[in-house]
């Protein structure tokens, strides 16, 4: 047992997605310290919403990021490094949007804005989790509540940030902190090869390949993300 301050860890949860991402590692991760997720819905930019995030965040903490909550967090270093103690970035990419990827987007957000956000989640479904779990009714009601948690507004933000967002592979050699990348073995959105790709860039870097799960590795299979993240953060606590 140590008397050293624990660390807190602040979440960021991915497109489309509420704190409900991160439902089962909560209570585990407040055990190490405080735990807070971030707000990720108000504003239409990554540097923006970077900083509403630090505006509000512990002086320092570990980060983890899912997704869109990764692409949130390479800003977050690139406005606060020092502040960022431990990261996790799971099931991201530090590549920009692709133009057909762009494209898609403008044409969910105007979806949205027709009243449409439940079809977007249905539609998004079958890419956000592994091939086995097309049929999962449970995850399936998870992830339609979290897009109505969301909202059309929210989400409509969520996806201009993204088309916005800069490349990050340049900026990986330059996180000195230590790292965990995750993902799942059938992620098809953000694939394992990027993962890699990210945890070759870092200096130091520990890849975490997530068996049996798509894109929502937290909700696919808790207990092994979890334990991941966990004996990471434990890692020279």
């Amino acid at each position: 047992m140590t008397d050293s301050p624990s660390l807190p860890t602040l979440l960021v949860p991915g497109l489309l997605s509420s704190p409900r991402l991160f439902a089962e590692q909560i209570p585990e991760l407040w055990r190490l310290g405080p735990v807070t997720v971030a707000i990720h819905t108000r504003d239409d930019s990554m540097g923006a919403i970077a900083m509403r995030i630090l505006a509000s965040a512990p002086p320092r903490f570990a980060l983890a990021g899912l997704s869109m909550g990764g692409y949130i967090c390479f800003e977050i270093l690139r406005q606060a490094p020092e502040r960022v103690a431990k990261l996790v970035l799971l099931d991201t990419t530090a590549r920009p949007d692709a133009p057909e990827q762009s494209e898609q987007r403008r044409s969910q957000i105007e979806m949205a804005r027709a009243g449409r956000l439940g079809e977007v989640a249905d539609m998004l479904f079958p890419r956000m989790v592994h091939a086995r779990r097309w049929g999962d009714e449970a995850l399936r009601r998870i992830w339609r509540t979290m897009a109505q948690e969301v909202g059309p507004e929210g989400f409509s933000n969520q996806q201009t940030a993204i088309m916005g967002r800069p490349d990050s592979r340049p900026g990986l050699a330059a996180i000195r902190c230590p790292t965990l990348v995750v993902v799942g073995d059938g992620d098809v959105l953000t694939p394992p090869e990027r993962a890699e790709e990210i945890a070759n860039g870092v200096p130091g870097a520990r890849l975490s390949v997530i068996r049996d799960s798509g894109h929502l590795s937290t909700l696919e299979q808790p207990a092994a993300v979890t334990r991941s993240m966990q004996e990471f953060l434990l890692r020279d606590a």
